[in-house]
């Protein structure tokens, strides 16, 4: 194996390919029952990517960790730097699609759940490798959705706060399933708070492929779709161009003409897009609609995140199939679609770095920087370290022996929870 660079400019030219089957393999599971979100103890497929050599570094640099769903291939793989080397991690999901990070708390919509997971840094401090990790997810809540092929999720804050409550945001997520915008219940499968006007019901036949979430200033802003039907699946006739992005607050389609776009994001002033069709990543103008793109990349171009001038971009390989087929990307020959995560400077279009997947991973959906955190892990298959990990308020501490009690914090802060294993 070639050794890595170890620069870390974040404008340089793209480094080569020269890293290989850097693989962390989930531990072996407990052998008690399966914990929260295993889908099954079968032996996943193998797992390899190859990567430019400046790609830890540069997340080193940003300080950050990034997370990817497969659906296709039912894993959450975490990218993290690890010296000059990166380090692709991976857990066992049934379908995992949307996410979404809320400081300490991470959400992901699975085939028929949506899960809640809640750092616990005293966890984290006591994982193997010693002293390695700086964040540790373990589950908190889910809530069975059922199959409403949910698709993208974020954080909004609430339209109404009380006086003197504190700062709180609730989940929205795409229920593409039935054609619209929706937070959780308790109670209900799902609640719905939008939909698009000319959806006249709400009946899971995915009549238009509602698929991107974008926020601006904290609520739900701009959504995209796939088409503009009103009939079960009517998007997949013209889905080569009948692509549209449409404004929350007023309803109207903005801009119109997209090839299958997705990831619809408001960053550094300007609204982005993935115009997934043709592999594109561009801007498109409020004002007048018009899509601008910045650059064209090898793949079916879906999930973006951003941190500094850099845009972290999924890539699916797409093979030929009904849902894909006639679009400018499926016609390119196989060996030049990739599937992998593309860093993207946003000033200039360039590509400075990559990781490529093999083998088992084919598609992408999210892509999810987690700033702050270089080095998570999220547990959902050890169920002896789920059962034995507590997270407690502060009032309750005083009851719990001193030895069992852990800070949830190194330098603990006023009014967090403390944690006791």
């Amino acid at each position: 194996m070639a050794t890595p660079s170890t620069s870390t400019g974040l404008t340089t030219e793209p480094a080569k390919p020269n890293s290989r089957d850097l693989v962390s393999t989930p531990r072996p599971p407990d052998s008690a029952p399966p914990a929260p979100g295993a889908p099954g103890t079968e032996d996943p497929p193998p797992l390899r990517s190859v990567h430019t050599s400046n790609f830890s570094a540069i997340l080193q640099e940003l300080g950050i960790s990034v997370m990817v769903t497969t659906y296709q291939a039912g894993k959450l793989v975490m990218l993290r730097p690890d010296g000059e080397r990166l380090n692709t991690h991976f857990r066992c999901f049934s379908k995992p699609m949307g996410l979404a990070v809320d400081g300490d708390r991470l959400a992901m919509g699975t085939s028929m759940e949506i899960w809640e997971y809640h750092n616990a840094p005293a966890v984290a401090r006591r994982l193997e490798p010693a002293g390695s990790h700086d964040a540790c997810f373990l589950p908190r809540s889910s809530v069975c959705t059922g199959d409403i092929q949910i698709h993208e999720m974020a954080w909004a804050s609430r339209e109404r706060q009380r006086p003197g409550e504190p700062p709180d945001a609730e989940l929205w997520f795409v229920n593409t399933r039935f054609s619209c915008l929706c937070t959780r219940s308790p109670v209900h499968s799902f609640v719905p708070r939008w939909r698009p006007p000319f959806i006249s019901a709400l009946a899971p036949e995915d009549r238009c492929h509602l698929n991107g979430l974008c926020l601006a200033k904290g609520r739900p802003a701009f959504v995209s779709a796939l088409g503009t039907t009103d009939t079960p699946a009517g998007w997949r006739a013209n889905k080569k161009s009948g692509g549209v992005l449409m404004e929350v607050a007023t309803g109207e389609v903005i801009s119109r003409g997209l090839s299958m776009p997705h990831s619809p994001r408001w960053y550094d002033g300007r609204l982005w897009v993935l115009e997934s069709g043709s592999g594109g990543f561009g801007c498109i103008d409020p004002a007048t609609g018009k899509y601008e793109a910045l650059t064209t990349l090898p793949g079916f171009t879906r999930g973006l995140d951003f941190c500094g001038p850099l845009a972290f971009i999924g890539l699916s390989q797409v093979r030929e199939s009904a849902v894909f087929s006639g679009i400018a990307i499926a016609e390119r020959p196989l060996a030049e679609r990739c599937c992998g995560v593309w860093v993207v400077n946003i000033h200039t279009g360039q590509t400075i770095a990559h990781v490529k997947f093999e083998d088992a991973v084919q598609e992408i959906f999210a892509v999810q920087a987690l700033p702050g955190v270089q080095f998570p892990d999220l547990i959902n298959d050890q169920p002896r370290l789920i059962a034995d990990s507590f997270v407690l308020p502060d009032e309750a501490m005083d009851l719990v022996p001193g030895p069992l009690c852990h800070p949830a914090r190194v330098t603990q802060e006023p009014g967090l929870p403390t944690e006791t294993r």
